[in-house]
């Protein structure tokens, strides 16, 4: 396909696909930026972990275990299992492969280095072709409002599995924070033709990078230049392709539907496409009279085909 120049904002699981759907299917990999969400980092055992990042970055350099979702393929759990006799938390699974990732992190954030130069070195160590940025070098940290009370993002997402109802989400930090300068560079970029929204959480990964002080006038800019920003759902036929996003929508007293991720989105009057799968192509009218183009398309993105397929799709836009 042809040589096309892109960012991807991103958040966990769903995102890392769509990133890897992208480096699938442009000519030149080095042209893509992929934007990760960093509100879901936290400290755990004395150390920065960053599990939107890692779960790109795994994926993109062919690291992932693909029947877990998450983490590095092979992996062992020594260190865990060794901890929890000790009184060690074990609620947070850190194998052993993983943990060197954050070891290694944690000492270069501790010589004074930005998140972004240390994640830049991590992506030049595990041979990623692509670039892979931190939405912001400074801490925001995600707190879901809960009927049990607030809770840090992986607290509610790990620990308590989801299982508590969602009231609301704060973002600690977001009204200080600055775009990360990679992130900025690549959207200024002059050579940008496409910026692709992941199918990731909208409110708890997309929402922290779109909060960012200025980000969205970079978004708007690039609708300006007719720059497509398209969007991809994360709700088909009413699920979630991965994690809680159907469930906080329901708990937030909405439907659990595409064209409410798309209301979401055009609240902000950021987007210009939005993709939906086949089973949602009734809700294909509304999100027109959103003053959003609907892009028809299987929206699963599992093998490489599909992968494929979406990114066709998305590719006409330009």
């Amino acid at each position: 396909m042809s040589e096309t120049t892109v960012i991807a904002l991103s958040g966990g699981v769903g995102g890392a696909k769509m990133a890897q759907a992208i480096v699938e299917n442009i000519e030149a990999p080095e042209t893509l930026t992929v934007i990760c969400n960093t509100a879901d980092d936290f400290e755990h055992l004395g150390l920065h972990i960053s599990p939107d990042l890692d779960s790109v970055m795994y994926r993109l350099g062919s690291l992932h275990d693909e029947e877990r979702g998450w983490g590095r393929r092979n992996e062992t759990w020594h260190c865990l299992e060794a901890l929890g006799p000790l009184g060690g938390e074990t609620w947070f699974q850190l194998g052993d492969k993983d943990l060197a990732t954050h070891i290694e992190r944690t000492r270069l954030l501790r010589t004074g280095a930005t998140l972004s130069a240390v994640t830049a070195r991590l992506c030049s160590s595990l041979g990623l072709g692509c670039s892979v940025v931190p939405m912001s070098d400074d801490s925001v940290r995600t707190q879901v409002n809960t009927d049990s009370g607030p809770l840090d993002f992986q607290h509610y997402f790990v620990r308590e599995r989801c299982q508590p109802a969602v009231t609301g989400f704060q973002f600690r930090g977001i009204e200080t924070a600055a775009i990360s300068p990679p992130c900025i560079q690549a959207l200024e970029s002059e050579a940008l033709e496409l910026a692709v929204l992941c199918p990731s959480n909208p409110y708890v990964s997309m929402d922290p990078i779109l909060g960012l002080t200025t980000f969205e006038d970079h978004l708007s800019a690039l609708r300006q230049r007719e720059v497509p920003v398209v969007a991809i759902s994360p709700i088909i036929g009413g699920s979630a392709l991965k994690g809680p996003a159907a469930k906080m929508m329901t708990e937030l007293g909405l439907e659990s539907t595409a064209l409410n991720v798309a209301k979401h989105y055009s609240a902000r009057s950021l987007i210009t496409h939005f993709l939906i799968d086949p089973v949602d192509r009734n809700q294909q009218a509304a999100i027109a009279d959103l003053g959003i183009e609907p892009i028809i398309c299987p929206a699963r993105l599992n093998t490489k085909p599909a992968r494929t397929h979406i990114m066709e799709a998305i590719l006409e836009t330009l």
